[in-house]
C-alpha cells in the first residue's frame, strides 16, 4: 500500500533544503557563544538563518528570537499580560488569555481593542483566515507563514509566533518576532543568549533547517505552488460533496488557507474516520495534533456554534506542495466508500 500524507497542518515533511542545511550544520562543532573561530562559525550559521527568516517573513529590522516552537513563543509573548482572546486559538495561546472574544458561525473574530488582544492569522483546524487589525498585540502566524503572502513589517502586530515544522523545517524550533528593541521579560534565564530574551545554547542544527525551510517556502509562495494546492483542495471537496450531499464543509464561504479542508458528518465520529482512513493508507486528522487522543468536541467548532454531534464528526485534510491530483481523488474515493458503509449501518 502506497500511503498518502494529508496532515500537513500537523507537521510537514522535512524540505530537502532544510535537510541539507541541517547536515551541513552538524559539522559546526563550536558553541555559538564562544569567541574562537569554531564558535564564530556556529554563530554565523545562526545569523544566516535569522536573515533567511527575516527575508521570508518580511521582517527586516525586526528582532527574531529563536525558541523551541510556537508554544514557547506564546509563553514568552503572553505571560502576565491577560490579553483578550478567543476559543479558536491554539491551546498554547488560550492558556495565557482571557477567553472572551466572540466567534462568528464562519469562524471570524471581531476585535474592539487590538492593543489588548491576541488573534491568530489562520486556524489550524478550519483554515479560516482572519483580517488582523492594525495595532494587534500578538498574533499566532504559525499556520499562515509560508502559505499566505504576508509580511511582518506591514501586518501591524506587536509580536508574531512562527514555527519551523509547519513549513518544511524541523520540529522543535520556532521564533518570536517583534519590532527591534521591544522590551520583553525573559522566561528562560541564564547565559543571556538571543539578546537576553531566551537563554540557553542555541539549537544550531534546528535553526539552520528553519532558515533554509523559510527561504524555500518563500520561493514556493512566489512560484504559484499554493495556487495549485488550492485547486487540488477544491477538486477534492467537489468530489466529496458530489458523493455525500449532506457533507458540511466548514469555512467554505470565507477566506481559508489554500491547503485546508475541514468537513463534518454529524454522528460519524472524527476519530473513527481518522482510523478508517489510516487503515486505507491516508493520514488525516480530527483536529489539532496537539489535541489528538482527547475524546471531546473541537473547541474551535463549538465556538463557531456547531452542536456537539457535528463538532465530533469533523475531520481535517491538509495538503502540501507534494500532494498530487491522484492523491486527493484516491482519498475522496476511499472516504466516500467508508461514508457509504457508515450510512448503511445507521439507516
Amino acid at each position: 500500500m502506497t500511503r498518502v500524507y494529508l496532515d500537513h497542518n500537523a507537521t510537514t515533511p522535512l524540505a530537502p533544503a532544510a535537510r541539507a542545511a541541517m547536515v551541513a550544520a552538524m559539522d559546526q562543532c563550536g558553541n555559538p557563544s564562544s569567541v574562537h573561530a569554531e564558535g564564530r562559525a556556529a554563530k554565523a550559521v545562526i545569523e544566516r538563518a535569522r536573515a533567511q527568516i527575516a527575508a521570508a517573513f518580511g521582517a527586516d529590522g525586526a528582532d527574531i528570537v529563536f525558541t523551541s516552537g510556537s508554544t514557547e513563543g506564546a509563553s514568552l509573548a503572553l505571560a502576565g499580560r491577560d490579553l483578550h482572546g478567543a476559543a479558536i486559538e491554539h491551546d498554547a495561546v488560550r492558556a495565557w488569555t482571557c477567553e472572551d472574544l466572540l466567534v462568528s458561525s464562519a469562524g471570524l473574530v471581531a476585535v474592539d481593542t487590538p492593543a489588548e488582544t491576541t488573534l491568530q492569522l489562520a486556524n489550524s483546524e478550519t483554515g479560516v483566515v482572519q483580517t488582523l487589525p492594525q495595532g494587534l498585540a500578538v498574533s499566532d502566524v504559525t499556520q499562515g507563514f509560508g502559505k499566505l503572502p504576508i509580511a511582518f513589517n506591514w501586518m501591524g502586530v506587536g509580536m508574531a509566533l512562527i514555527s519551523a515544522h509547519k513549513l518544511g523545517g524541523p520540529k522543535g524550533i520556532g521564533a518570536l518576532v517583534m519590532p527591534r528593541g521591544t522590551d520583553l521579560a525573559a522566561q528562560i534565564r541564564g547565559g543571556g543568549q538571543e539578546m537576553g530574551r531566551r537563554s540557553g545554547t542555541e539549537n544550531v542544527i534546528g535553526i539552520a533547517g528553519f532558515g533554509a525551510a523559510a527561504e524555500a517556502a518563500a520561493a514556493q509562495l512566489a512560484d504559484g505552488t499554493w495556487e495549485r494546492v488550492q485547486q487540488l483542495r477544491d477538486l477534492m471537496e467537489e468530489a466529496l460533496v458530489a458523493g455525500a450531499p449532506g457533507l458540511i464543509c466548514i469555512g467554505k464561504d470565507v477566506a481559508r488557507l489554500p491547503n485546508t479542508s475541514c468537513f463534518a458528518v454529524p454522528g460519524w465520529k472524527g476519530e473513527t474516520q481518522v482510523m478508517q482512513m489510516d487503515l486505507s493508507g491516508f493520514a488525516i486528522s480530527a483536529g489539532s495534533a496537539c489535541s489528538s487522543g482527547k475524546v471531546r468536541a473541537s473547541a474551535v467548532l463549538t465556538a463557531m456554534g456547531f452542536d456537539e454531534n457535528t463538532a465530533q464528526g469533523a475531520v481535517r485534510v491538509s495538503l502540501g506542495p507534494t500532494t498530487t491530483e491522484d492523491d486527493v481523488l484516491r482519498f475522496a474515493q476511499a472516504w466516500l466508500q467508508k461514508h457509504k458503509k457508515h450510512c448503511a449501518r445507521v439507516a
